[in-house]
Parts: C-alpha cells; sequence; structure tokens
C-alpha cells in the first residue's frame, strides 16, 4: 500500500487481495469447464441435471449452469474487491454458500432431480474446503483490516 500526497492510504488491502485472487480463480475455473481437454466427456456437457457427464479436469462435474455459476461468482469477487468491507463480505459470505452447498451435496441423490448444477463428491468436498479457506480469509485478514482503520482514526 502507498500514500497519497495527503497522507490517505492508496492501493489494495490484503484482505482485497484475496477477494480478488479468489474471484480472479472462479473466473478461470468457469472459462476452463468450457474448454474440451481440460474438461473430459466435453461431448456430455449438458446446460443442467445430474446427466451432465463433463469433469473438470477430469474429476469435478458440471454444467454450462455450474460453469455460469462459477464465472458469475468470479465477476462478483473481482467487483467486490474493491473495497476492504465489501471484499469480507464475499469471502465471508460466499464461504457460507459454499458450506450450505456441501451440505446440500451431502444430502441430495447425486442421480436425483435436485442435483440440478450438478456436483459429484470431488465437488462436495471441495466446496467444504473453499467455505471454510474463504471464511478463515475473510475473518483473518479483516482483524488486520480493522486494527489498521482503528490506529488510522486514532492519528487523526
Amino acid at each position: 500500500m502507498s500514500m497519497s500526497s495527503d497522507g490517505r492510504a492508496v492501493g489494495r488491502t490484503t484482505i482485497q487481495t484475496a477477494a480478488l485472487a479468489v474471484g480472479a480463480v472462479f473466473l478461470l475455473v468457469g472459462v476452463l469447464g468450457f474448454i474440451p481437454g481440460i474438461t473430459t466427456n466435453y461431448e456430455t456437457l449438458g446446460f443442467a441435471g445430474h446427466e451432465s457427464g463433463a469433469l473438470l479436469l477430469g474429476i469435478f462435474q458440471v454444467s454450462i449452469l455450474h460453469n455460469i455459476v462459477h464465472l458469475l461468482f468470479g465477476v462478483a469477487g473481482i467487483a467486490m474487491a474493491r473495497s476492504a468491507a465489501q471484499s469480507r463480505n464475499y469471502l465471508i459470505g460466499g464461504g457460507a454458500v459454499y458450506l450450505v452447498l456441501w451440505i446440500y451435496g451431502l444430502l441430495i441423490g447425486k442421480d436425483t432431480a435436485a442435483n440440478f448444477v450438478p456436483v459429484n463428491t470431488a465437488d462436495d468436498w471441495l466446496h467444504f474446503v473453499l467455505g471454510v479457506a474463504m471464511i478463515g480469509l475473510g475473518v483473518a485478514l479483516s482483524r488486520g483490516t480493522a486494527r489498521a482503520s482503528r490506529t488510522t482514526t486514532a492519528t487523526r
């Protein structure tokens, strides 16, 4: 972070960088889901539903809808990285969404209409890891941001 001519902090905070990076990864994953070869069984890629047999990296079940969700989640992360508060909301809120998706994936039948995104067991556990990691980043990095802003406010 650098300082402006009037002494204000300018640049990205660590939490903003984290939200930007997470958003960029989701954007990349969304794009990769549409690339044959990186996505195996590409010819079976369906719009939605458990019938889509396409597998990102040969592991994670994807569909057009699933890829669009990744793209939108990525765009949201990049957009929300504009401020520390929005970055915190993106990481913690997004992490909570991923934990809900993890539980949802554990509860639904994989071969039922409820699996409309679709997800497989590998997706379920990736959702768990993403949820915990995003919430962890949001909480840990916002603590430093709050301390920094309190210090800045106290010195004025």
